[in-house]
């Protein structure tokens, strides 16, 4: 039951009514006796800056943030780690007397998400395709988990070769190639791929990439989430013999991280993971 001890939690983007995190978050407290409770919060991007402070000064826990806020909520905190900084995205905030300190748990989820999968990623080459937040929060993980060589093509290369530069700048000893979208035709392969392109949200989006790079001993990793639904990207892959890690297990694990941030603890994952199927 919600009393004066309940300690508050948030989703705040726009549009939020969408959003699968109050069920799983919610899930995994009940499940464990918490006294937290997680809400959704629809808030504009002039009122942003305000719900901030409000958050701070309701003494809320923290929140996660999602679209159109994640870049603007950068300079909006106090701290941010390795993540957030890269990315120059935050998706997570935890409140502690007053001070918001910004992670991005997008990359760490997708690293929870392939080993769940049994996917080593030592020494491996990756096919990153995107160079936006979701994609820097993703490469800067992989790099620590000791990848041999990050390949980046996205559809505006000098927004890859930025990606490029803060992950050199962090001390990200990778090798590090970028490519244009037109080097899908077969001139750049790697046996890992990855999608954090928006490609697949609906149902008429294209391929972000010709369905050959899917044949053989290959490896889909999807960030895109579609409720109740496959993206054409992970179906092809799936009819193509790939394995497959899809957007779900990403959105599960950064929300797996994320509560931890918050509680201290180690979230009920199987709760969670119920809650959103």
């Amino acid at each position: 039951m919600i009393g004066g001890r309940t300690k508050l939690l948030a989703l705040i983007g726009d549009p939020v009514g969408h959003s699968l995190s109050p069920a799983m978050h919610n899930a995994s407290f009940a499940a464990d006796g918490l006294d937290f409770v997680y809400v959704a919060l629809k808030v504009g991007a002039d009122d942003l800056p305000e719900a901030v402070r409000g958050a701070a000064a309701l003494g809320l826990r923290g929140f996660n943030v999602t679209m159109p806020h994640k870049r603007a909520m950068v300079p909006l905190v106090d701290q941010l780690d390795e993540g957030a900084r890269i990315s120059g995205a935050v998706n997570t905030v935890v409140i502690e007397d007053r001070r918001l300190r910004g992670f991005n748990t997008d990359g760490p989820g997708m690293i929870e998400a392939c080993r769940e999968a049994g996917i080593a990623l030592k020494d491996q080459r990756v096919l990153l395709l995107g160079a936006g937040g979701a994609a820097a929060s993703v490469a800067a993980a992989f790099c620590d988990e000791g990848i041999g060589e990050l390949r980046i093509v996205n559809r505006n290369v000098e927004h890859a070769g930025a990606l490029e530069d803060k992950l050199r700048e962090a001390g990200k000893e990778v090798e590090i190639e970028v490519y244009p979208t037109e080097a899908l035709d077969g001139t750049v392969r790697a046996p890992i791929v990855v999608n954090t392109t928006p490609l697949g949200m609906w149902d008429d989006d294209p391929l972000p990439l010709p369905p050959e790079y899917l044949d053989g001993d290959v490896t889909l990793v999807d960030a895109v989430y579609r409720p109740g639904a496959q993206t054409a990207l992970v179906r092809r892959a799936r009819e193509r013999g790939a394995t497959v890690v899809t957007g779900r297990r990403m959105l599960l694990y950064q929300g797996v991280l994320a509560q931890r941030l918050w509680t201290g603890r180690q979230p009920n994952v199987a709760a969670m993971d119920d809650a959103l199927s």
